[in-house]
């Protein structure tokens, strides 16, 4: 799955690099010589396995199971994901996550911050890393009094000196490249995390908003329902100060407001938290955030899911692009890592002037400098340079098996996914029958009530039957938005698709 890289021919250069060190370096215009084609050949080979995108183990499926095409994913994040949200043609769903998205001058979302800083980090220890390709160069001024004896005979003097030294570590085995490749792929995979990060906040933001308007639209049921329930408590004592019923038709009547008062209570609290939720989602302060009702929202018709859809849309996942350049990464820190075995070799250099007397440290004849290059072969380390390549390696395994992990995960989103809003549409269905169905069940229950041909009980039975099925066709309608957010995530952005804005 991944290549060996040239490795191999390197391990043949090392023969005899010892002797011929001592040999090449005798004299000074062969050392000239060596400085002059470590500069101008800054590196012989590089070591280490080359990246390649791995493949599956096991051909994919040619079609979702439950709609749309398979492919093998090969990441394509940096294609524009829009404004996806904007397929809902929902102002106030625009504006909060306008401000959830919102990270400029140190506001927002503070995990949207976090994951900046982490990009900016990533980038700092990329620019730390690309500093090795280039020559250390340090300027150093001192000075120094100093008493010696020699024979008997003490001495004291002083020593000014000025000037600066370099040291340049050539880079035959591509430990540097290495280590600036992983640097550079760390990089990448940091801003896809950020991205992926904005994406999730904007779909949860979405998601919370939709649960709050599931609740709006739950909420406005209830009212409507506790409303019912005082006319109906109104009947039942009007009827039995007639003589009409017994004192059970009041309890049965009072127990329903309750429970209906007590129902609207909760879906306030639940609405509540969500509401907190959403604030925090904005990065605002909860106890100043508020949301206006609206009970429409949650019956439009979620936007139309294109027939077909092709795996070609989890391309832009980020959190597979981020796991794909980790691996990338950790495949570069291998050669990093086993760069170690070989020698290596360092240019060191310094000029400056020295003097006793200040007055003349800047004098030409006070110059001084040294300038040559040093070989350092590993001998023996306890096992270190191993285990750390060892360590490389198993970074690298488990980098991929985190890769393989997250394109499972996708296809297993989007089909979930795709399935529930298929059955969430087929249950939809079912639930508007069952309204119908009974709504009118209950109406001919009343009628019969007043006639006195059925109890008060049948009356209850089939007005909590009717007003519990409605708030359950909300409570799916409710899902069905939320599962079309899930997905947008899961595909890694929205599709080009209309929403239908009629209602039901």
């Amino acid at each position: 799955m991944f290549g060996a890289g040239n490795k191999f021919p390197c391990r043949r250069v090392l023969v005899g690099v010892p002797s011929a060190y001592f040999m090449f370096f005798r004299s000074q215009h062969t050392v000239f010589a060596f400085l002059t084609i470590a500069i101008v050949f800054p590196s012989a080979c590089t070591v280490g396995p080359d990246y390649e995108r791995p493949v599956p183990d096991e051909p994919l499926p040619t079609a979702f199971s439950e709609k749309g095409c398979w492919k093998v994913p090969a990441p394509r994040d940096h294609l524009p994901k829009g404004k996806w949200w904007s397929i809902y043609r929902d102002p106030v769903l625009d504006g909060l996550i306008a401000q959830a998205s919102d990270f400029r001058d140190g506001k927002g979302n503070p995990s949207l911050l976090a994951a900046l800083a982490r990009v900016e980090q990533a980038r700092a220890i990329a620019g730390a890393e690309k500093s090795a390709i280039y020559p250390n160069l340090d300027g150093a001024a001192g000075a120094s009094r100093d008493r010696t004896v020699s024979n008997g005979t003490a001495r004291t003097e002083n020593t000014f000196s000025f000037g600066g030294s370099l040291r340049y570590e050539v880079d035959f085995w591509g430990r540097v490249r290495r280590l600036n490749e992983a640097a550079a792929a760390r990089v990448a995979a940091s801003e896809a995390d950020f991205h992926n990060a904005l994406l999730f906040v904007q779909a949860e933001t979405a998601r919370v908003y939709f649960e709050v308007r599931t609740h709006d639209a739950e909420r406005a049921l209830v009212v409507r329902n506790i409303e019912s329930r005082r006319k109906s408590l109104a009947i039942v004592k009007r009827r039995q100060e007639l003589g009409a019923n017994d004192k059970l038709d009041l309890s049965l009547a009072e127990a329903e407001l309750a429970t209906a008062e007590s129902d609207l209570i909760e879906i306030d609290r639940l609405r509540a938290r969500l509401r907190y939720e959403l604030a925090v989602l904005c990065g605002r302060n909860p106890s100043t955030f508020s949301i206006n009702e609206d009970a429409s929202v949650v019956r439009r018709v979620p936007p139309a899911i294109p027939v077909g859809i092709h795996s070609d849309l989890l391309e832009r996942r980020l959190d597979i692009a981020s796991a794909e350049r980790t691996l990338a990464a950790s495949t570069a820190s291998i050669g990093a890592a086993e760069a170690a075995f070989f020698p290596s070799i360092v240019i060191f250099g310094s000029a400056g002037f020295e003097s006793v007397d200040i007055k003349q440290v800047m004098d030409w004849g006070m110059r001084k400098w040294s300038l040559g290059p040093a070989l350092t072969v590993p001998i023996f380390d306890g096992g270190r340079n191993i285990a750390n390549f060892r360590r490389a390696q198993a970074l690298r395994d488990e980098a991929l098996a985190i890769y393989r992990q997250r394109v499972l995960d996708a296809f297993r989103e989007v089909e979930s996914c795709l399935g529930d809003l298929s059955r969430l549409a087929a249950r939809v269905s079912a639930l508007n029958r069952a309204v119908a169905a009974s709504n009118y069940a209950a109406r001919l229950v009343n009628i019969r009530y007043r006639q006195g041909s059925v109890s008060y009980m049948d009356v209850t039975e089939a007005e909590r039957l009717a007003i519990n099925n409605e708030r359950l066709t909300v409570r799916v309608s409710g899902q069905r938005l939320t599962a079309s957010v899930h997905l947008i995530r899961a595909i890694g952005g929205g599709w080009d698709a209309p929403v239908e804005t009629t209602t039901r």
